[in-house]
Formats: structure tokens, C-alpha cells, sequence
């Protein structure tokens, strides 16, 4: 079983690479300087060349804010991009499974969105991540899209790391309390990225369509940030003041979405798959990073 993974230097595709694979199963993940994606043909030779049996798109463009000035490039990788792959995918008669965002919503509603909601997104990012689907339902009809958000883990950029170094600095923290989502575990997302393409992959008639996968329950930015402030604190961690303020008070070029929570229903009907606790899943998060600090201390001895 060969997968294609493209964005496998991010969160999602990080934990993807580290899942327990079988010897039978070859993960490629080639990295950005061998697999352009704003090179439509290379995108697609690559595809049909490297007979994969499946490929999962998690490369995007993720910079919010800067979307709203850079509004080609985050089309040409959110959008375009997805449609090469899909007409490559289409071409090789294998699955493509894509992983999208909460930002195709624009926040109004007041119980968790379903998949079949209105896209209504409210900036440029979450508009070339809605244009991405479309791109994809059109293109190949043997897709999942698999919509997500609030993502962390113990690798790259997010909001669990961003937190964790400001307490190290800051006796006072002053986060946003009036935006609603589900924080996910990109392990979490991984793992249920896995049982779906095997799935694809040995079941043509498998389930298809789009599905959301968060962790279970929901939080605000400022209560995610005081849970992982309890959490981190029983390691010796430093615990700042945590003052909730208003969108108001912290204004973006990009305009969030006010409640973002995702309904994970049919994901569990159609492939089995339940999600856990996000504030279980933070507790592993938080121990791998206190582990790999740690590490670095003691290698830092003994050099």
C-alpha cells in the first residue's frame, strides 16, 4: 500500500509519519522543494508516475491574516492546487482525501455545524479553502474532505506552544473569550485520516463526501488557554494571570468566526471513528512536551 502525502512538514502530516505502519505500507511525504504545489504539471506528473493507491492533501496555505493581502497565492495553493490534484487523482483512478477548515463557516450558527451547513466564509482563507471542495467534488468523485480546526500538538506553530512560551515571559495573559471551537488534536486527526484511507483503499465501495472530525466538547480561546495553564502547572510550569477580553480588544486583518464547533455524527455513523476528550488529548500533548524539554536540557548538560 503506497500513500502520497502532501504538507507532511505540518502538524497533521507530522503525526501522520509517526502512526505505528506496518512494513506493507509506504508513507511518501516529499517535502515542498521536490513537490511544488503551485506547479500544476509537476503535481500531476508526480501523481501519475508514482502509482500510489491514495493520496491525502495536507498541504495548505494557513496564514489567516496575511490571506487578506496575499489572495493569489492562497488561492493558488488552497484552491488551484486541490484541483490538480484532483484531476491527477481522477486520472490514476485512486481516492484523494483533503483536509479542510471550520473557516468555510462564518460563525452564526449556535450548535455545531454539519457537513451539508452553508458555506458562508468570511475571508479570503477560509473562501480559497471552500474553493479547494468545490474544486474537489467536481474533479473526483472517490474524495473525502475532511473538515477540522483548532488544531495542536507537540510539533510546529499552535496555540498550546504560543501559550506555553508567553507564560514563560508573561505574568498576564489576555486572551479572546467570545470565540467558540473545538480544540483537536492533530494526532487525533492523523489517526482518523489513516482509518479512512485504508478504507478507500481496500473498499471501493467505501463511504465518500465530507465529514468533520474535531475532538469532543468544545472550548473558548481563553478557556482552552486556562485549562492548559491547570494542565502544565502539575509539571512545574509557570502560571500566568489569564484575562478574558472580546474580539474587540484584539483585532485581525482576518475577521474569525464567532462559533466554530463541528458535528463529528456522520464520521462516526459512516467509519466508526469517536473522538476523545480535547482536554485528554492535551494532557498527552502537554507530557510530550514537557518530555522533549527535558530532552534538550539534559543534551544541553552534556555537551
Amino acid at each position: 500500500m503506497k500513500i502520497l502525502v502532501t504538507g507532511g512538514g505540518g502538524q497533521v502530516g507530522t503525526e501522520f509519519q509517526r502512526l505505528p505502519w506496518s512494513q506493507s505500507v509506504d508513507v511518501c511525504a516529499p517535502h515542498r522543494s521536490e513537490l511544488n504545489l503551485t506547479d500544476p504539471e509537476r503535481l500531476q506528473d508526480f501523481v501519475l508516475q508514482g502509482r500510489f493507491d491514495a493520496v491525502i492533501n495536507l498541504a495548505a496555505y494557513t496564514a489567516v491574516d496575511n490571506a487578506e493581502h496575499d489572495i493569489v497565492n492562497a488561492w493558488r495553493v488552497n484552491a488551484l492546487a486541490v484541483a490538480a490534484l484532483a484531476e491527477a487523482t481522477k486520472r490514476a483512478e485512486v481516492p484523494l482525501v483533503h483536509v479542510s477548515t471550520d473557516y468555510v463557516f462564518n460563525g452564526s450558527n449556535c450548535t455545531p455545524y454539519k457537513e451539508d451547513d452553508s458555506l458562508k466564509p468570511l475571508g479570503v482563507y477560509g473562501a480559497s479553502k471552500a474553493g479547494g471542495e468545490q474544486a474537489l467534488r467536481t474533479a473526483n468523485a472517490r474524495h473525502v474532505i475532511l473538515r477540522t480546526a483548532w488544531l495542536f500538538s507537540p510539533f510546529g506553530g499552535n496555540f498550546v506552544k504560543t501559550m506555553l512560551r508567553l507564560a514563560a515571559e508573561r505574568p498576564v495573559l489576555r486572551v479572546v473569550d467570545d470565540q467558540i471551537g473545538c480544540p483537536t488534536s492533530a494526532k487525533d486527526v492523523a489517526a482518523a485520516l489513516a482509518i479512512i484511507t485504508r478504507r478507500l483503499i481496500e473498499d471501493k465501495g467505501a463511504p465518500t463526501g465530507t465529514y468533520h472530525f474535531v475532538n469532543s466538547g468544545e472550548a473558548s480561546w481563553c478557556a482552552f488557554a486556562r485549562e492548559i495553564f491547570r494542565q502544565s502547572a502539575d509539571a512545574g510550569s509557570r502560571v500566568p494571570t489569564v484575562e478574558a477580553i472580546s474580539t474587540q480588544d484584539y483585532p485581525t486583518p482576518a475577521v474569525r468566526p464567532a462559533y466554530s464547533c463541528l458535528s463529528t455524527e456522520k464520521i462516526t455513523r459512516d467509519f466508526g471513528i469517536v473522538p476523545r476528550a480535547w482536554q485528554e488529548a492535551l494532557t498527552e500533548t502537554i507530557a510530550q512536551l514537557h518530555a522533549n524539554a527535558r530532552t534538550r536540557i539534559e543534551g544541553k548538560r552534556k555537551t
